[in-house]
């Protein structure tokens, strides 16, 4: 007789577990996404973003600048972790607001001599923390396939004084997988 129980406890949990590895594709809980914008600005940006429920996830974003030469671009590099709150009917998508903290590496305050045309920076690079919000929209395939819309605008907290802008600004348009 307890043979009997151990063996449908057995095939009970044994079909459970292959339950739960059924997940739809457009409701699993991992992303990857590249911005297809940033190549525009010499830059490159790429984000892995968790699901932890239908309405809300976590994600960190890496920016790294590989051409800054020709623009006006003082930015080195950004990491920036954030909590987004979805507000659409399907998993993880729709209309989002998100509130960010980003440690970058500016460039210190530049110096203009007008009677030169000259222009150098003083000091060396300044690291920063900065606390923002943003919002934007995140459509999902069936396959997986995202697309995703964001702009977010921050403040630096402690070293504006040292550069030339104490504002930090965030602009996307994502292509990712979500697996």
């Amino acid at each position: 007789m307890k043979k009997k129980y151990l063996i449908i406890a057995m095939l009970f949990s044994f079909f459970a577990v292959n339950a739960q590895n059924d997940i739809p594709q457009n409701e699993k809980q991992n992303e990857v996404k590249v911005n297809v914008l940033s190549p525009l600005a010499g830059t490159f940006e790429a984000t892995y973003e968790r699901n932890l429920n239908n309405k809300s996830s976590l994600g960190i974003t890496g920016l790294f600048v590989f051409n800054n030469k020709n623009s006006n671009e003082d930015t080195n590099y950004m990491i920036t972790q954030y909590y987004r709150r979805y507000f659409g009917k399907k998993y993880a998508s729709g209309f989002f607001a998100e509130g960010f903290g980003m440690l970058s590496s500016i460039d210190g305050k530049k110096i203009y001599d007008t009677s030169d045309n000259l222009t150098f920076t003083k000091g060396s690079d300044v690291i920063d923390y900065s606390l923002g919000i943003g919002l934007g929209s995140k459509w999902v395939t069936k396959r997986g396939i995202i697309i995703e819309v964001n702009a977010g605008w921050g403040k630096l907290l402690f070293n504006s004084d040292k550069t030339d802008h104490d504002q930090v600004a965030r602009f996307g348009l994502q292509l990712g997988y979500r697996f």
